[in-house]
């Protein structure tokens, strides 16, 4: 029996070779685009799922609120871990990273920039699961001057992964560091990557009880059955025993007090497993996923199948006249109802096996394109080819299934008597249901057009918003640290090169990741804290920037007094009150001067990603110890040119520290912040018209079958003097009425959705009315060629060809 339906399948097929093709391309292209989406959305939530401590590892990430302002870093103090561990038997270890940022790295002659180095605990490989080529994990970072490094980079030093403990490598200042392990590549699935690791022991600052100052990324390792709240609580026990006696002396005040007045002290837990998605922190280690964006594409994954499934009940509905007296004369030759939902669902899934097989090639063939759009490494040949197979069957199973339900009982309904005799009811009418799934199909794609406007609407307005400052021909020179005593040089030298117009030097700049909260008092007793940002500039910063100022002075290269000055943004002097606050003090500590002078506020400008808010910022003269850059400002064309002209400053005057040459320019740092959303918008377009096109389809086969069924109907109206227009009316008119309220559905939907997506940015456009008639106009233009072309077509035919039989 099973071999007859397939034989009846097989021999539809080849009787309706237009509604097969338009069947089998619809599923095809909705089971390639649910593939694609599928394996991607199951990727990024894989992130750090490779580690076998994974459901027992947390982050601690610092959350202040001082002065009413929130301070937000995944930093903690050093004694943080040792003090859980010592104290309290919720943690059964913890591991403590420093991000050492660039490091110069030489051996013999040969000077590298490393750009993923760390400094970690001799606990690293007890907590995260790193297996090691080679050394012993339990002692690999027990020894100070001692370092691991990773396939790669043992590859890049000594040509080989084993046989190198033992070796040694120049780190930073020339101090001989000894080989101890080397480990495999970190997994591409994971938050944070590094493939140098430098050893924490001996380091005087590991030992800092200081709980002010946060300078490591700690993580902890729960005992078994241990919550986050248990965890959490012992945190807290220890931030009051430890930290807030630091804090009544330095701020003068309590965990108490700051309560009263809004403001609290904490660390809190994140789950190793939502970092990638779910941190909500400006500036992580690597550009974060979205939780957001991950629900989104699979909600369009599964609407782009549903699509694909709606097609076919549609056509195959439409079809139904075709094979009403099949169904009619197996029920007089003793079928059972049964028997042919059974015989329609097979038909249904050997369609859907079919297209599941052509949909696995599709996506094989497309995946590369589709790994450069979203920055992954999908392959299948990561999946088992077991699970594979069984995937593709359960999935053709279920889409047949899903697919074939409603046409296998609604053909299946047919009573004889009415079939033999020619009652059933024909064409584009026959079925509210169908109607019912024409407007869902076009309810989508209007949704997703709309979506699509306003996500390019978005981005457009991230790259042309007035953001404070210049960010257009700005070269970055990072590691200027290297350069010691020659930074001034350094300096005078680059700005004499032709093209060259401005040039400064500073620990942070609005694209940069490294920014540092620091503690500021408004009087001298210190009641009155805030804690904005501290960025450490030069006299030029200002200048340079392209920044402007609204009260006030910048700095002064001429006037010694600055030194003690600082300058502040609007944010700032929001937060300080004052009704002028030029000339008032503000005081630090440990403070290098009695106290530092407002001499200018700064006009807000933005500083990292649009989707937080401008932070308060608080900036003085002066070189920080590590993570300098030098920002040049030019006017000139020959850019490869200035580039090696400054290289050849740069290292010169930096031989003695065995520094390398390592640039950026500052707009593409900013396209930098907005890699997620970018990906976004490019894929949100390319499956929008994979929508559009799957619901064409089907709108398509649809007036298609309208205009077969109503042939002798068109050909006596145009016998009777109907015209083209009339003709072409009577087959769009219904689908017309259709779109319609589709158009009135699909708009507040999408108003709702794309407004709620808007909440994410702190400063972002708006979703304008000009956005619903462009998709609205999109929309109708791909309509009236999908239909119009089938509808003159049909119109323009003979009526003799139809009626000369009658």
């Amino acid at each position: 029996m099973l071999l007859n339906y397939c034989k009846t399948a097989l021999r539809n097929c080849r009787k309706q070779k237009a509604f097969s093709a338009l069947n089998l391309l619809g599923l095809t292209v909705g089971l390639a685009t649910c593939l694609l989406i599928t394996m991607f959305v199951a990727s990024e939530l894989s992130y750090d799922r490779y580690n076998k401590n994974a459901a027992d590892i947390y982050r601690v990430n610092a959350h202040f609120r001082i002065s009413g302002e929130n301070l937000n870093e995944r930093l903690s103090p050093a004694d943080l871990g040792p003090a859980i561990v010592r104290d309290f038997s919720s943690v059964k270890a913890f591991v403590r990273f420093h991000d050492e940022g660039r490091v110069v790295v030489r051996k013999g002659n040969v000077l590298t920039t490393e750009p993923r180095t760390i400094a970690a605990d001799s606990s690293l490989f007890g907590v995260f699961t790193l297996p090691l080529l080679e050394g012993d994990p339990r002692t690999a970072l027990t020894q100070p001057h001692t370092v691991v490094l990773n396939r790669t980079t043992a590859l890049k030093y000594f040509g080989r992964a084993t046989g190198v403990v033992g070796q040694t490598l120049e780190i930073g200042d020339t101090t001989p560091y000894t080989v101890t392990g080397v480990m495999e590549d970190m997994p591409l699935l994971s938050h944070l990557h590094f493939d140098l690791i430098r050893s924490l022991c001996g380091e005087s600052d590991s030992r800092e009880v200081n709980w002010v100052n946060n300078d490591y990324v700690t993580y902890l390792l729960a005992k078994p059955g241990v919550t986050p709240q248990v965890i959490e609580r012992d945190i807290a026990l220890a931030t009051t025993r430890y930290a807030e006696p630091i804090l009544r002396q330095q701020m003068s005040t309590t965990f108490a007090e700051m309560a009263k007045k809004g403001d609290f002290y904490r660390y809190e837990l994140i789950p190793l497993t939502r970092i990638h998605l779910y941190s909500e922190l400006a500036r992580e280690a690597e550009p974060s996923g979205s939780a957001t964006y991950v629900r989104i594409f699979g909600l369009i994954a599964a609407l782009i199948l549903l699509l694909a499934c709606v097609n076919f009940m549609n056509l195959s509905t439409a079809r139904s006249a075709g094979r009403s007296r099949e169904v009619g004369v197996r029920k007089v030759l003793g079928s059972h109802r049964g028997d042919l939902v059974f015989q329609f669902l097979t038909e249904s899934v050997l369609f859907s096996l079919a297209a599941t097989l052509l949909a696995l090639l599709m996506a094989y063939l497309l995946l590369p394109f589709f790994n450069e759009l979203t920055g992954q490494q999908l392959s299948f040949t990561a999946i088992p080819w077991p699970r594979l197979a069984a995937w593709v069957a359960l999935g053709a199973l279920f889409v047949g299934l899903l697919a074939g339900s409603y046409p296998a009982f609604f053909l299946s309904a047919f009573q004889p008597i009415q079939v033999l005799k020619g009652r059933l009811a024909k064409g584009f009418k026959g079925s509210r249901l169908r109607n019912v799934l024409v407007v869902f199909q076009f309810t989508i794609a209007i949704a997703l057009i709309i979506g699509t406007l306003v996500i390019y609407r978005q981005l457009n307005y991230i790259r042309n918003k007035r953001l404070g400052y210049d960010r257009e021909q700005v070269l970055l020179i990072k590691n200027t640290n290297a350069l010691g005593e020659h930074v001034i040089a350094f300096k005078a030298a680059v700005l004499q090169l032709p093209g060259v117009t401005a040039v400064t030097i500073a620990n942070s700049f609005p694209t940069s990741n490294q920014t540092q909260a620091d503690l500021f008092f408004q009087d001298a007793a210190k009641t009155k804290a805030l804690g904005p940002e501290h960025w450490f500039v030069d006299a030029d910063y200002i200048r340079a920037m392209g920044m402007t100022m609204a009260r006030g002075r910048a700095f002064s290269p001429s006037l010694s007094t600055d030194s003690g000055a600082v300058l502040i943004n609007e944010t700032t002097a929001a937060m300080l009150g004052y009704k002028n606050p030029l000339g008032e003090k503000l005081y630090k500590d440990p403070h290098t001067v009695p106290f530092y002078r407002i001499i200018g506020v700064v006009k807000d400008f933005n500083s990292g990603s649009l989707r937080q808010k401008t932070p308060p910022i608080v900036m003085t003269l002066g070189y920080d110890d590590g993570g300098m850059v030098t920002a040049i400002r030019f006017s000139t064309t020959g850019v490869s040119s200035l580039i090696d002209r400054v290289r050849t400053l740069y290292l010169a005057m930096a031989m003695q520290n065995h520094a390398s040459f390592d640039f950026s320019f500052m707009d593409e740092d900013y396209d930098h912040l907005y890699t997620a959303e970018t990906r976004m918008g490019t894929i949100f377009t390319i499956f929008t018209l994979l929508a559009v096109f799957v619901a064409c389809l089907g709108l398509f086969g649809l007036v298609t079958f309208a205009a077969e069924q109503r042939t002798k109907e068109m050909s006596i109206r145009k016998v009777l003097g109907a015209g083209m227009h009339h003709i072409v009316g009577l087959l769009t008119r219904d689908f017309l009425l259709l779109i319609a309220l589709s158009f009135l559905i699909a708009f507040p939907l999408a108003w709702w959705g794309m407004h709620r997506w808007l909440e994410g940015f702190a400063y972002r456009t708006t979703v304008s009315v000009w956005t619903f008639v462009l998709a609205g106009g999109a929309t109708l233009a791909a309509i009236v060629v999908t239909v119009g072309y089938q509808a003159i077509k049909a119109a323009g035919r003979n009526p003799a060809d139809s009626l000369k039989t009658e």
